[in-house]
């Protein structure tokens, strides 16, 4: 077992911390950690592609869990598969894939584990029809405080808690999981333009069952009647016949792009100044796909990374909207049955290995809330401020969320849900989200937790009904605080 002392953050990149960092290669190494973790605890690491401080411990001890990344068995007939925490959705994909098996829930970047998937309770575009991740848990094992090994199942207390709960109740070791069938690699992609907000979530409310996947691209910078325009992207995993002859002969081949080693590798990337690199305007990197299937890969920023860094920013103001609405011109009126690889319609951004120059000084901050059916003007009110301010010149993501999950502190509830990034050194920042967690609040939603390095704790109750629960059943199962995260320290949990 490796063990150094390193410096995390989250993928924002706000608000690093130093810990001494363990690298278990078994169980009983990981078990051995946790029983010696000290007074500060531990907590448990993956892939490091959560946004805010879920998974740093400062002055303590964190447990990268990446090198116990087996699959260690699959059910052909069911599609059930058995493995340890640290693999990655990457590496699932690779296995069970070309055997005609997909993901059940795959959110932004297939760089992700297993174990912080379950522990985030993961959602994506699937949510109204499939929920989030942990519906499609069978089972895990759990290393608790005292060093013992639990097998956890649904409808217990511990999988309600866990799941959603930040790795706070103990270290997932291995799971098993239920994958979807499908017949191709390939997805059929159908998009069209909304003209204003209303326009975009009427389309996204009335498409009933006919698209599996659907989320759309707002465009936070546009104002008037304009306001909440975006691009609405769904899709459904293609059938064979959809296929050209020649794809036919390999249907389920998982490809991806290459992932360029450095950020300044990346063709179409300018350098700037002031702050790094750039996205050039003949890169492809504001536009939508190609038809056909070629990779796509750079084509939709969405949410990600492709922020104005402000103070003295990347772009000003009136260049966001000039390149917003460029953007959005471009992105055709209405196309339908468009063929694209799995890599380009669900994970655009794991083609970069990470965008450090383009996040400017301070990192992004990734703002991800949710508010129920009934209170959509809510979400109105705060697309409108976001466009008076016009901080986040690329578009949001917005999805329409099903029935919400048991984990106590999971995130998605029935309605609406908006994310965006956010240049950390905006002025202003802190004290305009704090009134934004308010008005979710006093409507009855809530923002992520997984995503989250700001918000205060006083407003977290309203926000999680269930948190109570959580804080009972973690002094009952880790009185002496084994498990423990900036998170955690910050927010009371």
């Amino acid at each position: 077992m490796s063990v150094d002392t390193v410096s995390l953050t989250g993928w924002g990149r706000t608000a690093p911390t130093t810990a001494l960092r363990f690298r278990p290669t078994s169980y009983e190494e990981a078990a051995a950690t946790v029983r010696g973790c000290g007074p500060r605890g531990s907590i448990a690491r993956g892939l490091g592609r959560a946004h805010g401080d879920s998974a740093q411990n400062a002055g303590g001890s964190v447990l990268d869990m990446t090198a116990l990344n087996r699959v260690l068995a699959f059910d052909a007939g069911t599609g059930e598969v058995v493995c340890e925490a640290g693999v990655s959705l990457h590496r699932l994909l690779e296995v069970l894939l070309p055997l005609g098996w997909f993901l059940p829930v795959t959110p932004g970047s297939r760089y992700i584990t297993v174990g912080g998937a379950i522990g985030s309770d993961v959602h994506g575009d699937n949510h109204r029809a499939a929920g989030s991740f942990s519906r499609h848990v069978v089972r895990f094992e759990l290393l608790t405080a005292g060093g013992g090994i639990r097998t956890v199942r649904p409808g217990t207390p511990l999988f309600d808690a866990t799941t959603g709960g930040m790795g706070l109740t103990g270290v997932i070791l291995s799971a098993t999981l239920r994958f979807h069938p499908v017949a191709t690699s390939l997805m059929s992609v159908d998009t069209e333009r909304a003209a204003d907000l209303d326009d975009l979530m009427t389309r996204l409310a009335t498409d009933g069952d006919r698209h599996r996947y659907a989320s759309a691209r707002v465009d936070l910078t546009s104002r008037g009647r304009a306001t909440g325009r975006g691009v609405l992207t769904r899709g459904e995993h293609a059938p064979l016949d959809a296929l050209p002859a020649h794809a036919r002969r390999t249907p389920l081949a998982f490809r991806t792009a290459q992932r360029p080693a450095t950020p300044s590798r990346v063709p179409g990337l300018v350098s700037d100044r002031g702050s790094g690199l750039v996205p050039s305007l003949g890169s492809g990197l504001l536009s939508d796909p190609g038809s056909g299937f070629g990779s796509g890969l750079l084509s939709d920023l969405g949410s990600g990374l492709g922020s104005a860094i402000g103070s003295g920013g990347l772009l000003g103001r009136a260049s966001a909207a000039a390149l917003a609405e460029l953007r959005h011109r471009r992105a055709p009126r209405s196309r339908a049955g468009e063929l694209r690889r799995i890599s380009a319609f669900f994970h655009p951004l794991d083609a970069v290995p990470h965008w450090s120059p383009v996040q400017g000084r301070g990192g992004l901050v990734h703002y991800e809330f949710a508010v129920g059916h009934g209170q959509e003007e809510t979400l109105h009110r705060i697309v409108r401020q976001l466009s008076q301010r016009r901080s986040a010149p690329f578009p949001g993501v917005l999805r329409r969320f099903g029935a919400g999950d048991p984990g106590w502190l999971s995130f998605p509830v029935p309605g609406w849900a908006l994310s965006l990034d956010l240049p950390a050194a905006l002025p202003g920042l802190a004290r305009f989200l704090d009134g934004l967690d308010e008005e979710v609040a006093a409507s009855g939603g809530r923002v992520c937790l997984t995503n989250d390095a700001r918000i205060r704790p006083d407003v977290l109750t309203t926000m999680y009904p269930r948190l109570g629960d959580f804080r009972s059943l973690r002094a009952e199962l880790d009185p002496d605080g084994a498990f423990r995260s900036d998170l955690s320290r910050r927010l009371s949990l």
